[in-house]
């Protein structure tokens, strides 16, 4: 067959399997792609203006607005995107990336309206087999293969977001786990073991002998993970037993929901998603939760610990936040993700006074390494990290990158896992930033990519910041035009289990005093991503938030959510005069504000560990607790897996916008109802801020008479 006829043939079933001559894909041109090489004429065709725009003014004029803009609910498809954008950094850039007519997050999501798919957003679509794509509606209530609805939606459920949710959370483990390893190991690694007391309690809590050398218990606790992450299914998971909830253990037992090791869970639940394997729409879901549960003891939690073991424990502090801290004549590098095990790395080299010799002599004031998404809230929060010479602060949240781009003076442009998207080559391209991937299980188009090896961090760090600098000589020999928002939000940062102990003399007696007293009602964790739709953008976070700590809930911050927090001003303790009048007499006592941060959304492995202890010292479970989950702008996988976690804790879990699950009455049943019946948790979906607090308020009060304290 010539190549002639192979072209044809595409062409030929292309016409008879979408019933028209032309895929649609073949309609695309080079500039719908984000490969940077088929963009040669990108910097003459888009023209970045940085005055035509519309600027705030000082921070306190922009809080001021902030609070006015949600009070006029006006945040809906008028006016979108900037009736939604709250950051005021994110505001002026986003208006220079619009008139320059450069693709971008907020003009994409509008793009996507009407063409969105309404069966997928319920649940109704598969594309499983050959026999698809397969949509359920009154005229074709089965799928080819004879699935119903009810099984259809269960299995998108589990197969598109709490498989790979979970997936991920535990891969992030097993990598911190190696670089534990290398730093027991390898010391020319540039790694440390900065929190050897840790490493030693929660080795002894997983049966390990912690009187030996603290390199070979950092050795031994990395094996033991890893180990029990590739436990077979069938066979109990030890970091389970070791660290979850006693009461919590006998009822998973009870319900067969207590995983094995998180690889053979995933790979077990993945082919039960096998078309003609499982049709059981209830097995999905509680499968869920059993996911739900490795995702929690071999993925977030055990992530968090191996993290502070190697960069340090949270701790109480003042910094900075947003655009602001971008400094034009300094190498400014930005590192992205969730993983900061390279970038810890690469901080300590900017802190030293060679490396900042080395950029004064290309011309700067010296290097900065910034922090953004989630791995800039982890930064900010280790107290191995965030008080070093080379670490300049947090950026922002995911929406913001290709805005933070668009300044022009971000000189590298550094990735881990995950939260980079896709057009960040053509960012990168026309604003000047060399982007470089510290890990393999993220490539983009034109970018190079290292290979994640523990032992060689410091190798790889040297070669990360001799990169950012020569980025610099290239800017600095150019002298585009640049911009910088001068925008900066003072925050407390850095707590945790630990720290907020601490802070409270050494138990959590006094904060549960609080709560008996009802000065705090409850707690209410606001975690998890932002989203670019109608309504959200940040600003629903704001009003949830908002509403909670008005009624006395204190609040715990995780993720780009924590960003928001920032921006507002809700993580300065100024904030608690906006709070109830028991919140924030708190508050002012402790010199605290009423939302704290927590970090990044993995660091939700520590909120529920300061629940489990809080339910430990009342010796009740976990359930009982006048707690809420709210993840009210979740995105992506790993907030569906983390919302399946809250539910095998027991607790009530607020998600929106709404998850594809609608399309079926019975699993709508099953996670809003039927799991609590069990003792598990449940989920509530809802996109009004205003009766999303109702909810968390009568579902709190509710708890506190079960407690007896009403």
């Amino acid at each position: 067959m010539s190549d002639k006829d192979v072209k044809e043939s595409y062409e030929r079933s292309t016409a008879r399997m979408r019933g028209s001559g032309k895929a649609i894909g073949s309609q695309l041109s080079d500039e719908d792609y984000n490969e940077p090489d088929n963009h040669q004429d990108i910097h003459k065709k888009f023209k970045a203006d940085y005055e035509k725009i519309e600027k705030s003014l000082s921070m306190e004029e922009v809080h001021k607005w902030q609070r006015e803009h949600i009070e006029k609910k006006d945040q809906s498809i008028d006016g979108y995107p900037m009736n939604v954008i709250i950051d005021p950094a994110m505001r002026e850039m986003y208006q220079v990336v619009n008139k320059a007519d450069i693709t971008n997050v907020f003009d994409r999501f509008s793009q996507q309206q009407p063409i969105q798919c309404k069966f997928c957003v319920e649940g109704l679509s598969c594309q499983l087999c050959a026999n698809g794509p397969c949509r359920i509606h009154p005229k074709a209530s089965r799928g080819t293969c004879g699935v119903d609805a009810h099984t259809m939606v269960a299995r998108n459920f589990m197969y598109r977001h709490v498989t790979i949710g979970t997936s991920a959370n535990i891969f992030h483990a097993q990598q911190a786990a190696r670089t534990l390893k290398a730093a027991g190991e390898h010391s020319e690694s540039g790694l440390k073991i900065r929190d050897g007391e840790k490493l030693k309690k929660f080795a002894e809590m997983a049966g390990l002998d912690s009187n030996k050398a603290i390199e070979q218990l950092a050795v031994d606790f990395a094996n033991w993970v890893i180990d029990d992450i590739h436990r077979p299914y069938h066979l109990e998971s030890e970091a389970v037993k070791a660290f979850a909830p006693e009461k919590r253990k006998k009822l998973w037992r009870k319900l067969g929901l207590f995983p094995g090791g998180g690889y053979s869970e995933v790979a077990y639940s993945q082919t039960q998603c096998m078309t003609n394997f499982n049709s059981d729409p209830i097995e999905f879901l509680l499968r869920s939760v059993r996911l739900g549960i490795a995702n929690e003891y071999q993925g977030l939690f055990l992530l968090d610990i191996l993290q502070e073991i190697l960069m340090g424990t949270q701790e109480i502090t003042k910094k900075k936040q947003n655009m602001g801290l971008l400094e034009k004549n300094m190498v400014n590098v930005i590192t992205n993700g969730h993983m900061p095990l390279l970038a810890h790395v690469a901080i300590d080299l900017a802190s030293s006074d060679e490396w900042q010799q080395k950029a004064k002599d290309a011309g700067a004031d010296g290097i900065q390494i910034l922090g953004h998404v989630c791995e800039g809230q982890q930064l900010m929060n280790y107290s191995g990290t965030h008080n070093t010479k080379g670490y300049g602060g947090q950026e922002g949240e995911w929406l913001s990158q290709e805005y933070l781009l668009a300044t022009g003076v971000v000189d590298m442009f550094m990735f881990d896992y995950n939260c980079t998207v896709p057009t960040m080559p053509l960012f990168a391209k026309k604003f000047g930033t060399k982007l470089l991937s510290t890990h393999p299980v993220i490539k983009l188009q034109g970018t190079e990519t290292l290979d994640f090896i523990p032992e060689k961090m410091k190798e790889q760090a040297q070669k990360a910041l001799n990169k950012a600098i020569e980025s610099f000589k290239e800017r600095k020999q150019e002298n585009k035009e640049t911009y910088i928002p001068p925008y900066v939000s003072d925050c407390t940062v850095g707590f945790s289990t630990e720290s907020v102990r601490e802070a409270l003399g050494g138990s959590f007696t006094p904060l549960i005093e609080q709560i008996a007293n009802g000065n705090i009602k409850g707690i209410a964790t606001i975690v998890g991503c932002t989203t670019a739709r109608y309504g959200q953008g940040g600003s629903n976070i704001f009003k949830i938030t908002k509403g909670l700590i008005e009624n006395n809930i204190l609040v715990l911050s995780g993720g780009c959510t924590s960003s928001v927090m920032q921006y507002t001003g809700l993580t300065d303790p100024k904030a608690a005069q906006e709070a109830g009048d028991g919140l924030k007499a708190v508050c002012e006592q402790l010199g605290i504000p009423p939302v704290l941060n927590y970090g990044a959304c993995v660091d939700i492995g520590k909120m529920t560990q300061t629940a489990k202890e809080i339910a430990d010292e009342l010796d009740v479970d976990t359930n009982k607790l006048p707690l809420v989950i709210g993840a009210p702008e979740y995105l992506e996988q790993k907030a569906v897996a983390d919302a399946c976690t809250a539910i095998a804790l027991g607790w009530l879990v607020h998600i929106a916008p709404v998850p594809s699950i609608t399309g079926s009455d019975v699993v709508v049943k099953t996670l809003t109802e039927t799991t609590e019946e069990l003792g598990l948790g449940k989920v509530v979906v809802e996109m009004d801020a205003e009766k999303t607090v109702d909810i968390y308020v009568d579902h709190i009060n509710k708890k506190r008479k079960e407690l007896g304290l009403e």
